[in-house]
């Protein structure tokens, strides 16, 4: 499956000035424009749960990842017009999951770094079962925060970049949603940000392959409307 062609798109470069009137989408005690944010990760590879592979180029969708990407298009579509962006981290397998969404609303994808898997430095490509081994292994399941992957980065760069990507676009899309293709430790370490929970407790959360996980910034705290979504209808979806 051949994705779409994506634009290289910085969300600093183009957010608007604050609204100062209340508007469709907007908190009327404040003026402020709230923007549903719908993280994705990606469909299934080949060697999604068995090998680290991280940021290495060449691990497109399987079968079952393609038939996965069809299914959240499906089930995005319905937003319509509300979705203003679709963005994807610059890699197969997101930007082959976020193709049919784009096309799905009549969109292009948008490619941001920034949120790209993490940089496993020696860790990427090794098997998992062989990674649970290590003594560190402990640390990055129970003290994520203390951890840096050995050559590559910590948690808290990874979710610094994510936080700063997410915030980013939902001002840009304010009033409106925004579709972000991501990674599952990108997303989960967002979750964290956004429900006020340490970083350590991360790793208690699951975000499966094409889930949807919406979350409402703009209000005076973010609000997660839910976390690894993987059926129902998302146009219902507002803070109770």
């Amino acid at each position: 499956m051949t994705p779409q062609p994506s634009r290289d798109v910085s969300a600093d470069a183009a957010t608007s000035d604050p609204p100062t009137t209340a508007e469709p989408g907007s908190d009327p005690d404040h003026g402020t424009k709230h923007t549903l944010v719908l993280l994705v990760r990606h469909g299934l590879t080949e060697s999604t749960g068995s090998v680290l592979y991280g940021r290495t180029p060449g691990n497109d969708l399987s079968s079952a990842g393609q038939a996965q990407a069809e299914a959240v298009a499906e089930r995005i579509a319905p937003l319509g017009d509300r979705v203003r962006f679709v963005v994807s981290s610059n890699i197969e397998r997101t930007q082959q999951t976020a193709a049919p969404i784009a096309s799905a609303l009549g969109l292009e994808v948008a490619s941001d770094d920034r949120l790209l898997e993490a940089d496993f430095g020696d860790w990427t490509n090794q098997k998992l079962d062989e990674l649970r081994k290590l003594p560190d292994w402990p640390a990055v399941q129970n003290h994520p925060s203390t951890f840096r992957f050995p050559g590559g980065e910590s948690f808290l760069e990874m979710q610094h970049r994510m936080v700063n990507a997410v915030t980013r676009w939902a001002e840009r899309a304010a009033g409106g949603a925004v579709v972000l293709v991501s990674h599952a430790d990108l997303i989960k370490t967002f979750v964290a940000f956004a429900a006020g929970t340490h970083l350590d407790e991360f790793q208690r959360l699951v975000i499966s392959p094409t889930s949807v996980t919406p979350i409402v910034l703009g209000a005076s705290t973010p609000i997660v409307l839910a976390v690894n979504s993987t059926g129902g209808d998302l146009t219902a979806l507002a803070p109770a």
